[in-house]
């Protein structure tokens, strides 16, 4: 069995915030792979299913961020689980906005949620760590954490989610690099185009003959047309458009 669980703040008013971002990818596994509905449990919400074989159960803390790891170390003792059997996915400032990195054990690089699973549970858990961006200044970060994603973000973000949800199977493996791979790539794929058409171009059609006097018709080179005076004046009135 292994618990995933997907930090956040509970509340309608949080729901779409940059700190959210763990819910959002608990919830869209819970969708990949047809959990359970939610239920409450362990100071949180919980649902249950299979992904790649192995049990897992989802949990999405509802103690408000900073005391996650109350309900996250509920969970683990319940289950009788050890860290090595916990995956912890949540907003990471200092990751570009839409990157992904997964890695074990480390510290709490200032995320209080982090701070407080390693408080209850240890360190050495799986983190999967989503990129929210850093707004450039220490001054607006609280702002931007608890800022909701800008309407803009979607795409990427859907994106994101779907990748991870789809890919979990992987993490349920331990296979971070692939996992970590699988995610690039469905990024790339889908919001970055490559900037090369593979379509041949259009085959050139051959200049047409022309007869020997038109030929030998000088050629008149083309008239350009003036863009100051009253010629130019004149002709803006008749080709403008409103």
């Amino acid at each position: 069995m292994l618990l995933f669980a997907g930090l956040g703040n509970p509340g309608a008013q949080y729901a779409n915030n940059r700190h959210n971002v763990g819910f959002m990818a608990a919830e869209a596994i819970a969708r990949r792979h047809d959990f359970s509905p939610w239920s409450k449990k362990f100071q949180g919400l919980v649902a249950e299913g299979r992904i790649g074989g192995e049990k897992v159960i989802l949990l999405k803390p509802q103690t408000f961020m900073n005391l996650s790891g109350q309900s996250v170390g509920e969970a683990l003792r319940f289950y009788k689980l050890t860290p090595s059997d916990l995956t912890v996915f949540y907003d990471e400032l200092d990751l570009a906005a839409g990157k992904v990195r997964v890695k074990v054990g480390g510290g709490a690089g200032g995320h209080n949620g982090i701070r407080s699973i390693d408080q209850h549970s240890g360190q050495n858990y799986r983190r999967v760590r989503i990129g929210i961006g850093h707004p450039g200044a220490k001054a607006m970060v609280h702002g931007h954490v608890l800022g909701d994603f800008a309407k803009a973000d979607r795409e990427w973000l859907e994106v994101l989610l779907d990748a991870i949800a789809d890919n979990s199977d992987l993490i349920a493996k331990g296979d971070d690099s692939g996992f970590m791979n699988r995610v690039t790539l469905a990024l790339r794929d889908k919001l970055q185009p490559t900037g090369e058409d593979d379509t041949p171009p259009p085959k050139q059609k051959p200049a047409k003959a022309q007869s020997h006097i038109r030929q030998a018709r000088p050629q008149t080179p083309a008239v350009k047309a003036p863009e100051t005076g009253p010629m130019a004046a004149m002709l803006k009135k008749l080709f403008h458009k409103d």
